[in-house]
């Protein structure tokens, strides 16, 4: 997406209160939509990537989700499909809806919608928005992520994702 496509600017409900640029969103601190999605292999590690130093949030930080900001008049799940493929270069799986989110710091806020999805690479990596990826056992994720710049709303996506396992896992026991 570039600095001059538009975007929905969201009111804390999620309701479209009007449109910006992509620069203006950033610039402004506009809260907008955006899309996480966590890939995971059959062994249940992650794909985390290095975005690239030129990104205009988070540049060269590694992230633990694929996705990004949801396109002016665009739905959750169409930007999920489209930012797979595009930061990817896949189709074929499908992306399953966990929850949304609410994400805020000086520099992004956002209302998010967390996916999961099930692949095992062979991924076409865009070049102008991720450096590398690799995939990462999720103890060994939450150690490095302790020492190692990752974007925070990336971590927070994936930390609630892991608190509902949890309790859905000790509803379980109950």
């Amino acid at each position: 997406m570039s600095a001059d496509e538009l975007v929905d600017v969201v009111d804390e409900d999620d309701r479209v209160l009007s449109q910006a640029t992509r620069k203006e969103i950033r610039q402004r601190n506009l809260r907008h939509r955006a899309v996480y999605i966590l890939v995971f292999n059959a062994r249940g590690q992650l794909f985390i990537h290095r975005r690239t130093p030129t990104k205009d949030i988070f540049p060269g930080y590694w992230d633990v989700a694929v996705g990004g900001v949801v396109a002016a008049g665009e739905d959750y799940d169409n930007a999920a499909a489209r930012e797979l493929h595009e930061e990817l270069g896949v189709r074929s799986v499908s992306l399953r809806r966990l929850f949304s989110m609410r994400y805020e710091d000086p520099s992004n806020q956002v209302r998010g919608m967390v996916y999961s999805c099930a692949c095992e690479g062979g991924f076409t990596l865009q070049a102008s928005e991720i450096l590398s990826g690799e995939w990462m056992d999720l103890d060994v994720l939450l150690e490095r992520a302790q020492h190692a710049p990752f974007c925070p709303d990336g971590l927070e996506a994936l930390r609630l994702y892991l608190a509902k396992l949890e309790a859905a896992r000790q509803a379980q026991l109950r």
